[in-house]
């Protein structure tokens, strides 16, 4: 199968590769002339313009967006609409807000054009380990996309699959990154218990070598905590800030509007909040009330 991949930086690019070693003829567009000139060294026939990479495709067209959730999609969109027919196929592999992807999903079938929306994860490791890819959309449209799937999914078989209608796979890979906040977050958390425990003198990446066989708490992302450890035990030339990129706030946006609580996935999303505040007032006024109201001492700052 022939189809296109807008946007080709790492992720995007990844995954056009792992299309082309497995058989499928992939035509790339990137703005960015670095990209496409590292792209075109993998394989992907990467062009200059959108409409180009479009109109060289066979009908009818798939293209396969891989760029920033939010208005860079709809930006994307409107240029491409133009170029596409109806029984050509868009997905849209980004981490979207599934109430973005409704409404896209519903201007595009006005023209008979297919909207899907995958939620992709396998970050940096997918190429080799392959993606887990949770679809949302028309099901006669995911079935005639199944090759292009199962290559990018880590067998032909697993770890993917249409999870339900428009919205459905952007809100799935939304939830599967807010249980990974909360992961983390526990890890995280033990770690620095132990590491705080001197007199034990822990070596954490051994222990976390430990934990991977056998141990109820194993997983993939523990096995990259014990990489992580082992390459850099002290966590030297890593400030402690810890970004976020959206999904975990429409996670708890979505627990509170169902009524469902999540305080572990709330609370991780407020940790990697604080460690943004190097500054933090609020600390500076809990000390000072403890000072006000028990004479409690002030450390200077």
């Amino acid at each position: 199968m022939e189809l296109a991949m807008i946007g080709l930086g790492r992720m995007g690019a990844n995954m056009a590769e792992r299309l082309v070693r497995g058989g499928h003829a992939v035509r790339g567009y990137d703005p960015g002339e670095a990209a496409r000139q590292q792209a075109g060294a993998r394989g992907i026939v990467a062009h200059a313009s959108l409409q180009n990479a479009v109109s060289a495709l066979p009908t009818p067209r798939v293209v396969w967006l891989m760029v920033p959730a939010g208005h860079v999609v709809d930006d994307t969109l409107d240029p491409l609409r133009p170029l596409l027919s109806a029984g050509d196929t868009v997905i849209d592999g980004g981490n979207s807000n599934y109430k973005d992807t409704q409404r896209r999903a519903a201007q595009l079938g006005d023209a008979g054009i297919h909207y899907l929306d995958c939620g992709t994860s396998g970050g940096v490791w997918g190429l080799a380990e392959g993606y887990s890819l949770m679809i949302g959309g028309d099901a006669g449209a995911v079935e005639q996309l199944r090759a292009v799937f199962a290559t990018l999914a880590p067998a032909p078989d697993s770890g993917w699959g249409r999870v339900g209608p428009s919205g459905a796979g952007h809100f799935a890979k939304m939830v599967h990154n807010g249980i990974e906040y909360g992961m983390m977050q526990a890890y995280a958390e033990g770690f620095a218990i132990l590491k705080k425990k001197q007199e034990m003198a822990f070596d954490l990446g051994a222990l976390a070598d430990i934990w991977r066989d056998g141990s109820v708490v194993r997983s993939w992302l523990l096995d990259l905590t014990a990489d992580a450890l082992k390459k850099n035990p002290e966590m030297q030339g890593i400030a402690p800030y810890v970004a976020d990129s959206g999904e975990g706030r429409w996670t708890v946006a979505e627990a509170i509007d169902l009524n469902v609580s999540a305080p572990v996935i709330t609370l991780s999303l407020l940790e990697r909040l604080r460690s943004r505040d190097d500054d933090s007032y609020a600390d500076k006024l809990l000390a000072a009330m403890r000072n006000e109201f028990g004479g409690h001492a002030v450390k200077q700052g």
